[in-house]
């Protein structure tokens, strides 16, 4: 196993780096094909694909982020948890487009700032699995590990290379789409929404929801009477990619050399750090072409804007972390209950040495009965290291559970229970909750107990759709928003 190479304080820490050099590390879920030919004839093919997503794009991003870790805006993140290459088409993407939109606008209304949105979606097909293997009619088979790698259908579980190609497509086109969208108007605020509160059965609560739903009708009104859109902004609004950066040969395949976008923030440490040459035959000024090189290009993943690494794969001396460590683009880190303090602030110097602020997401997914005592150290943790990170509490992971039917769920309020504490527990700590990371569908699934709904274990198998974690439906999702809402013009 090859120790972590350390990084200098000049800026030069990926001389020792490059998007293979994770090969060289132990690594988690690892993939293993019967066709080492036919696999490296699909990366070749990806190498050869035009870029899905720009520098320009993830600085922008990047930009958005350093708003969020500094407490002026809020990120919200949500999506399919197995992406499937059968929702790429217009009715879901729609469906996750108007539902972020909603969200955001009810989570602006709460906060009072601007929200970040990015979508887990054009990208989210590899899921890590507890086991390679599992049981099906009494005999083991190859777990589903997502649309990438192999098919849900149990008969068709052998790792397919052609699926590597068959992602970028449908990234592609999944996007593609979204950028039409987008600027065809789907989220023009001027257009009326549905907001569909139809099933919030108590009448105290409905009160509620529609009193925030005629304040931002007022706000957006109000906005178009007095002439504040003339720029547009009403419009259309951006809305960023994400996926979790599992499968490491496909990003290595997207991971691109590129020059910056001119209008990047750029750290101080990255400038040159010595008086250029002089040229013995005139006198003047020799280019450090090194320098120039750290100056003007950068190592860009192109397959998403954000890519997170998991809580099975985030090991500091592994290959995921020496992948990550590489890449301009913002990413995240699962942080969970096995993760001490030592390994964070590991993490946090490996992956950030110049301490860039918003360029890590720490996603925290602990579970309702372990917030309480692990949050608080963590957060004292990464302020003792002077990182200023994004803190996004993932309230999901922690909370899924199995019926007594053997039906994987999460309940509803178990999910607000640890998102609400750990709003409680960063204001406590002088921090603050910059985002939500959810899993969800715009679909009427019933996947997750609870909500407004009052969906019990016995209603989940009425539309009980997910190919691995239980999702929440749109009601159940948008419902969270307004609850987190009330929360932060509570706390305020």
């Amino acid at each position: 196993m090859n120790g972590h190479q350390p990084t200098t304080s000049n800026g030069t820490h990926h001389d020792d780096w490059n998007p293979s050099s994770w090969q060289s590390r132990p690594i988690k879920q690892p993939v293993s094909y019967d066709n080492q030919a036919a696999v490296d004839k699909s990366l070749a093919k990806l190498r050869h694909l035009p870029p899905i997503v720009t520098p320009t794009e993830i600085w922008k991003l990047r930009r958005s982020l350093e708003e969020v870790a500094l407490g002026k805006a809020f990120l919200l993140q949500g999506g399919d948890c197995a992406e499937l290459f059968d929702y790429c088409y217009d009715g879901a993407i729609d469906s996750k487009i108007k539902l972020l939109l909603q969200m955001s606008l009810v989570l602006i209304w709460g906060g009072n700032k601007p929200v970040v949105r990015l979508a887990r979606m054009a990208g989210q097909y590899a899921k890590p699995r507890s086991s390679p293997m599992e049981t099906y009619n009494g005999k083991q088979i190859p777990s589903f590990r997502g649309d990438i790698l192999n098919a849900y259908d149990p008969e068709n579980r052998d790792l397919d290379p052609d699926r590597l190609v068959q992602a970028y497509f449908h990234s592609a086109a999944t996007l593609n789409y979204v950028r039409a969208q987008l600027s065809s108007g789907v989220a023009d605020l001027h257009n009326p929404l549905d907001w569909g509160l139809g099933h919030v059965s108590d009448p105290e609560l409905q009160t509620k929801y529609t009193t925030i739903v005629e304040s931002i009708g007022e706000s957006l009104r109000f906005m178009k009477t007095i002439g504040a859109d003339t720029a547009g902004q009403l419009q259309t609004v951006d809305l960023y990619t994400s996926h979790e950066g599992l499968l490491l040969a496909y990003e290595e395949s997207l991971t691109r050399k590129l020059r910056h976008p001119s209008n990047r923030n750029v750290p101080p440490t990255c400038k040159p750090a010595k008086a250029p040459k002089v040229s013995p035959l005139t006198g003047g000024a020799m280019i450090d072409k090194s320098i120039q090189e750290v100056e003007t290009t950068g190592y860009y993943n192109t397959s998403a804007h954000f890519l997170w690494v998991g809580d099975r794969t985030r090991q500091p001396d592994h290959a995921h972390i020496e992948y990550f460590r590489g890449i301009e683009n913002p990413i995240g880190i699962k942080v969970g209950p096995t993760t001490t303090v030592e390994d964070l602030s590991q993490l946090l110097d490996i992956v950030n040495p110049r301490k860039e602020v918003g360029k890590v997401t720490l996603i925290t997914r602990y579970g309702e009965g372990k917030v309480e005592e692990l949050l608080p150290q963590h957060i004292e943790a990464v302020s003792r290291t002077g990182h200023t990170v994004v803190w996004q509490c993932d309230p999901m992971h922690g909370n899924t559970r199995s019926t007594a039917s053997g039906v994987k769920t999460r309940s509803f309020a178990s999910i607000f229970s640890e998102l609400s504490s750990a709003l409680q527990i960063h204001k406590e700590c002088g921090s603050f909750l910059g985002g939500v990371h959810l899993e969800l569908t715009g679909d009427a699934v019933t996947e997750c107990t609870g909500g407004s709904q009052g969906l019990q274990d016995e209603d989940l198998g009425s539309r009980y759709e997910t190919f691995c974690d239980p999702r929440l439906n749109e009601k159940q999702a948008l419902e969270l928003a307004f609850l987190v809402a009330g929360s932060q013009r509570e706390k305020s």
